[in-house]
This record gives structure tokens, C-alpha cells and sequence, in this order.
């Protein structure tokens, strides 16, 4: 198991508190994520990596989110950009990549929403690629949603071919024609410092090649995605630092207990339905949704009952309550399916 020490959750919740206030990266953070090994969870043994199996994966994420969702969201960026170089760890490059993210600590990130559920809608690709006749590869277009890109060596992302096919490469981040715009203004989670990354033909060596080209390549060789149980396993996790809190609140205030406790045995439960579908590989798409809705509405009910346990001091901008509902807010829009977002309309609006 990758358990990290009681005094290492305990400094990451309470160093936590002093991320959300501005926008600095956290780098003593993801310094002890590399100090404590963590950056090899998901490279393979060959490589130095440690290879957890998935159950364990999902349990570290389910830790690192119970104490600071900043830091456990930046280590599933790199964790998936390390993930689709495994697929393609073949290519000398890439296996030279996974033994600097093992040895070195190198930093990753993924450039990808727009080959999932960002800007779908338009008819023409976010980003373009074409490859030249000696097998260059060049990119053009902007990247709509990339964490802690300017702290990066290396973007995992991608663009769509003239004829529809796609593929994804490895970018390096001081190459020529990539421009890190200044991150965005978000409700919660500004120190993952999140926004566009804009690539202005710029050319990628051909053994850089990640994945593809293929019609749907973010299906190609890796599990995970959209709606997969990682996303899940970080929304439990936040509800449970939540429950923490709000288990301080019952020492004082005995008609909370039964509301916390119910809460608590919904969380059980999850947890168990969770770490089962991970033992199974995933199981259908359908359950993985119906888990991440189950996750997503968790999280959301546990933070305004922290919020209604603390009544107006926790309306007051600073407190971990207020903190807690923005932050509840993000699993609505981190890589959630449609199928989910339908599932919560129709919970809003008491439809069946």
C-alpha cells in the first residue's frame, strides 16, 4: 500500500489552508510528493517505477485528497500524462521520460479535455496536426485546460489530422511556438495554476509520438478517462477531509451526530462500491457513472452540511467551510460525462 505517514497528511491538510488564498504553485508540496516517492507510483518497475496496482493507486489518491484535493489533482495530471507514456513505452523516448519521472522526479501534465468533453461542440479541431515528409509532426491550436503547465518539463496533448484521425505527442515545455498563457481565475484550486496553453506550429520530433494516429485515441492502450473511478476516488476522498471536519463540530454540538454518521455510512458504502468495480477492471461504463454521480453528490451535501454545522462563521471567505463548498463544486465540471451531468439535473430537478 502506498500509505504515506500520519504527520505527512497531518502537514498537507494544514498546509493546505494557506494554498486557496492566491495562486502560488505549491512547490514544497509536490517537493515531498517526489521525496517520498510518489512520482513513481505509476511507472513501471522496469523503469524504477513502484507499478501499483490500480486498487492501491485509487487508495493513495482516496489519502492525498482526504488531506489537500490541490495536491492529489496535480498528482493525477502527471499520473495520466505517465500513464499514456506507459502505453507507449516501446519508444525509446518515452522510456528515457519514465526513467527521469523515477530517478529524476521530471514533472508531467496532460493537455487533452478537448479530445473528451472540452469544446466538442465546434466543428472544427482545437488543435490541428499534420506530419511532414520526414516525419515531423507540428502542432496548431490552443490547448483549452492544462494544470501547472509553466512548472512542467514535459505536456502530454494532441491534435486532430486533416482526416479526422488523432494523435497524441510528448511536448516539451520550452519548445518553439508554445505560449503558457496566464492561468485562470477559478472558484477553487487556483495554486494548480489551470489554463490555456496556445502551440504555434510547433514541431514535435517523430519518436515523440504517444499515441496514435487513431480515430478516438484517448482509447487507445490506457484505462482511466473521463468518468473513471480516479475522479470518483479524489471526489470521496474530499468528502471525507470534509467529514473530518465535520466530526471536530460534533465534540461540541451533539445534534449533528446522527446527520454525520448517516453521512459517514454513505461514504462506506461508496468506498466499498469503488474499490469493487476497480477489482473488476473498471466494470461497465454505466457503473462507473452511476459511482461518479454517487461521488459527485456526496461530496456537494457533505460540504453544505459542514457549511449549515457552521452556520455563518463558515459563510465568512477563509473558512474551511466556504473553502469546502467551492472546492465540492469542481467535481461538476473535472472531466464529469454528459451521462453524469444528466444524472444531476435530473436530481436537482427531483426527476427520476
Amino acid at each position: 500500500m502506498p500509505r504515506l505517514t500520519p504527520d505527512f497528511h497531518a502537514w498537507l491538510r494544514s498546509a493546505s489552508e494557506r494554498l486557496d488564498p492566491g495562486n502560488a504553485w505549491p512547490d514544497e508540496q509536490v517537493e515531498r510528493l517526489r521525496s517520498a516517492g510518489v512520482l513513481q507510483w505509476t511507472v513501471p518497475r522496469r523503469f524504477g517505477g513502484q507499478e501499483l496496482p490500480e486498487p492501491e493507486l485509487l487508495r493513495g489518491y482516496l489519502d492525498l485528497s482526504r488531506s489537500c484535493l490541490t495536491t492529489a489533482f496535480l498528482l493525477t495530471q502527471h499520473n495520466a500524462a505517465v500513464q499514456r507514456l506507459v502505453s507507449g513505452s516501446e519508444n525509446d523516448w518515452a522510456a528515457a521520460l519514465l526513467t527521469a519521472v523515477a530517478r529524476d522526479g521530471a514533472w508531467c501534465t496532460v493537455g487533452i479535455s478537448h479530445f473528451s468533453t472540452s469544446r466538442q461542440h465546434l466543428q472544427r479541431p482545437v488543435v490541428a496536426a499534420d506530419q511532414s515528409p520526414d516525419g515531423t509532426w507540428r502542432l496548431n491550436g490552443c490547448v483549452p485546460w492544462v494544470t501547472g503547465a509553466a512548472h512542467a518539463d514535459w505536456l502530454v496533448t494532441g491534435g486532430a489530422l486533416p482526416d479526422g484521425r488523432q494523435v497524441l505527442l510528448g511536448v516539451e515545455r520550452g519548445s518553439p511556438g508554445v505560449t503558457i498563457e496566464t492561468p485562470l481565475p477559478l472558484m477553487a484550486l487556483n495554486a494548480t495554476q489551470t489554463g490555456r496553453v496556445h502551440l504555434g506550429q510547433v514541431r514535435v520530433p517523430a519518436d515523440r509520438v504517444v499515441a496514435g494516429p487513431a480515430d478516438q485515441v484517448m482509447k487507445v492502450g490506457t484505462k482511466g478517462g473521463t468518468g473513471s473511478l480516479g475522479t470518483s476516488v479524489l471526489a470521496l476522498g474530499t468528502a471525507l477531509g470534509i467529514l473530518d471536519r465535520l466530526n471536530e463540530e460534533v465534540q461540541s454540538r451533539e445534534t449533528l451526530r446522527e446527520v454525520v454518521s448517516l453521512l459517514h455510512s454513505e461514504a462506506d458504502g461508496l468506498q466499498t462500491g469503488l474499490l469493487t468495480a476497480t477489482a473488476l477492471e473498471q466494470g461497465s461504463a454505466g457503473s462507473a457513472e452511476e459511482l461518479r454521480f454517487r461521488a459527485n453528490s456526496l461530496v456537494s451535501r457533505t460540504s453544505q452540511a459542514y457549511l449549515a454545522a457552521c452556520k455563518g462563521a463558515g459563510y465568512v471567505q477563509g473558512h474551511p467551510a466556504e473553502r469546502a463548498i467551492r472546492e465540492a463544486m469542481f467535481f461538476q465540471v473535472w472531466s464529469c460525462p454528459q451521462a453524469v451531468v444528466n444524472s444531476t439535473l435530473n436530481d436537482l430537478t427531483c426527476r427520476d
